[in-house]
C-alpha cells in the first residue's frame, strides 16, 4: 500500500457515507432515460437563494442541499488539482515507455502504482459527482418573484362575475344531483365496476364532454397551435423529469403505477400519464429544437388518471375530484437566454416563455368567457407550485355546490412557467448555430379544458330549476346539432345524426 493511500475497506466504507447523505431516488433510471443536467454552477454560485426557495416551496427537509452541493463541487475541484501532478508523471512515463533506451522494468511498477492511485481518486471524484447531481435533482424549481410567498394566491382578475352584485343559485344547482336528475351521470354503476372516483357520462352528458374537447381546439387552433395526440402510457421516469415527485417520501402519489408480470420481465417500469403536460414533453426526450422553429407549441386531448381523488368532504362528492378524466392540455417549448453560469435578471430569464404563458392564460380566458361561466384568475402562490413550476396561474370557476368551501370557487385551468427545469431532466436542447455551449429550452403548460369540472360548473350554471333544465352555453350548440337544453323530458337522439 503506497503511502498516504486508504486500505481499500475504509475507502468503501467513506464511499457508503458518502452515498448515505444523498436523496434517494424515486426509482432506478433505465440506461435509456434522457441524460439529465442540474444547474450544479448555478446552485454552487447561489447557495443562499436555493436555500431560501427550498423554504417557501415548502422543501424544508432541503433546506441544508444546496450547501451540500456547493461543499461536494468544492471537494470535487480539490480533487481535480490532486490529479493534475499524477496524470501529468503517468503521461510522460508512458511517452518514455516506447522509447528504446527506457528502463520497462522501472518505469512499468511505478505507472501501475500511479493508475492505482488516480482512480482512487476518480472514484472519489464521481462518488461526489453523482451525489451532488442526486441532490441537485431533487430541489424544486426557483420561484418568480411575482409569486406569493405567503401560502395565499393573489387576485389578478374576474371573467363573467361582479363581486359587488354576485349571481343567485337555486338550491338544488349540484352537478351530482342534477346529474341523476337528468341521466347524465352514473356513479353507482363505476364504483362497482371500478371503484369510487370513477363515473358514468351519459346521453348528453357524454356529447357535452365531446363538444367541450372539440370546442377548446378550436380556439388553441385559431390562435396557431398544432394539434396531438399524445399516449396515455409512460415511463415512469418521464414524470419523473417532468417534477411529478413528492415534497418527501411520505407525501402521496398522484401517478397510477402501472404492473407487468411475466417471467423474467426487466422492463422500466411504466404509469399512467397525471397529465398530457408528460408524454407532450416527452416528444423532444433526448433531442434538439431548432432555435429558428421555437416556440414550438402543441395542444392535445387525452384522458389524464390521478392516484389520488381528494380529501374526503366536498372534494369528493360528483365531478370536481376523480381518477380519470378527459382534458385538452397546451404545452410548448420556447427559446431561453444565452447559456452561462449566472442567473440573468428574472425579465430576460422569463422573456420568451411569458409570452407563451400571457397567450395560453388568454386562450383559457377566451374558453371560459365564451361558456358563460363566473371565474375569478389568480396569481398562486409558491407552496402550491409542483416541482417544475416558477410561476403559475390558476382559474376557478364558481361552483354553487360548493359554497361551504372556498366560498364556491373551484380550479378549473391552470396555466405554469417551468424554465428550463424539465428540458433540463429530459435532455432536450436548442440546436444553435456555432454553439459552444447546451441550451435548454424553457417550457410552458397550461389547460386549455379539463372537461370534468367544466361540465360540472356547466351544469350547475346553466341549470334552471324552474324549467327542470340545463341551459347549452351557445359556442357549444354546434357541436350537440343545435341543442339548446338539456332535460328530462323524452329524450330523441335523430337530429344528432347530423353531426
Amino acid at each position: 500500500m503506497s503511502k498516504g493511500r486508504l486500505d481499500p475497506r475504509t475507502f468503501l466504507l467513506r464511499c457508503r457515507r458518502a452515498y448515505a447523505t444523498a436523496p434517494a431516488p424515486k426509482r432506478e433510471r433505465p440506461a435509456t432515460a434522457p441524460n439529465q443536467t442540474p444547474p450544479l454552477r448555478q446552485i454552487r454560485d447561489n447557495v443562499e437563494l436555493y436555500g431560501e426557495n427550498t423554504v417557501v416551496r415548502n422543501y424544508r427537509n432541503h433546506r441544508d442541499v444546496p450547501r451540500k452541493i456547493a461543499d461536494n463541487l468544492r471537494k470535487m475541484n480539490e480533487l481535480n488539482e490532486r490529479l493534475k501532478g499524477p496524470r501529468e508523471e503517468y503521461n510522460n512515463l508512458q511517452a518514455l515507455l516506447y522509447r528504446k533506451e527506457s528502463d520497462q522494468d522501472d518505469i512499468i511498477p511505478r505507472m501501475k502504482t500511479l493508475k492505482l492511485g488516480i482512480d482512487e481518486l476518480q472514484f472519489e471524484h464521481g462518488v461526489l459527482d453523482a451525489h451532488a447531481r442526486a441532490m441537485a435533482l431533487s430541489l424544486p424549481n426557483l420561484t418568480s418573484s411575482q409569486t406569493p410567498t405567503n401560502n395565499e394566491p393573489r387576485l389578478q382578475s374576474y371573467i363573467n362575475y361582479n363581486p359587488e352584485n354576485p349571481p343567485s343559485y337555486d338550491s338544488s344547482a349540484d352537478h351530482a344531483l342534477i346529474g341523476e336528475k337528468l341521466k347524465l351521470i352514473d356513479f353507482a354503476s363505476a364504483s362497482t365496476a371500478t371503484g369510487w372516483g370513477f363515473y358514468y357520462l351519459l346521453n348528453e352528458a357524454a356529447l357535452l364532454e365531446q363538444a367541450l374537447v372539440q370546442y377548446a381546439l378550436s380556439v388553441a387552433l385559431k390562435h396557431g397551435w398544432s394539434v396531438a395526440t399524445p399516449p396515455s402510457l409512460v415511463y415512469s421516469h418521464m414524470a419523473d423529469a417532468c417534477g411529478f415527485q413528492p415534497r418527501d417520501q411520505n407525501d402521496e402519489q398522484q401517478i397510477w403505477q402501472v404492473a407487468q408480470t411475466g417471467k423474467d420481465v426487466v422492463k422500466p417500469p411504466r404509469s399512467l400519464a397525471a397529465t398530457a403536460e408528460i408524454p407532450l414533453a416527452g416528444m423532444y426526450a433526448g433531442k434538439a429544437i431548432r432555435e429558428e422553429d421555437l416556440p414550438v407549441k402543441l395542444v392535445g386531448p387525452s384522458r389524464c388518471f390521478r392516484a389520488e381523488a381528494g380529501a374526503r368532504g366536498v372534494d369528493t362528492k360528483g365531478l370536481y375530484r376523480v381518477h380519470e378524466f378527459t382534458k385538452v392540455e397546451m404545452f410548448a417549448w420556447t427559446n431561453s437566454p444565452p447559456a452561462r453560469d449566472g442567473i440573468p435578471e428574472e425579465e430576460v430569464w422569463t422573456k420568451y416563455a411569458t409570452e407563451v404563458f400571457d397567450e395560453m392564460v388568454g386562450i383559457q380566458t377566451e374558453i371560459l368567457e365564451s361558456l358563460g361561466l363566473p371565474c375569478r384568475v389568480l396569481e398562486m402562490p409558491s407552496s402550491d407550485l409542483g416541482a417544475s413550476a416558477y410561476r403559475k396561474i390558476d382559474i376557478e370557476a364558481m361552483f354553487p355546490s360548493r359554497k361551504a368551501k372556498d366560498g364556491g370557487w373551484g380550479e378549473v385551468t391552470s396555466v405554469s412557467i417551468c424554465t428550463d427545469y424539465q428540458s433540463r431532466r429530459l435532455d432536450t436542447r436548442i440546436l444553435e448555430a456555432n454553439a459552444t455551449r447546451k441550451k435548454f429550452p424553457h417550457t410552458v403548460n397550461g389547460t386549455a379544458i379539463a372537461v370534468p369540472r367544466v361540465l360540472a360548473a356547466i351544469l350547475e350554471n346553466g341549470w334552471r330549476e324552474k324549467e327542470g333544465c340545463v341551459v347549452i352555453p351557445e359556442v357549444l350548440r354546434r357541436y350537440m346539432s343545435g341543442m339548446e337544453t338539456i332535460s328530462s323530458r323524452g329524450k330523441d337522439w335523430s337530429a344528432l345524426t347530423k353531426i
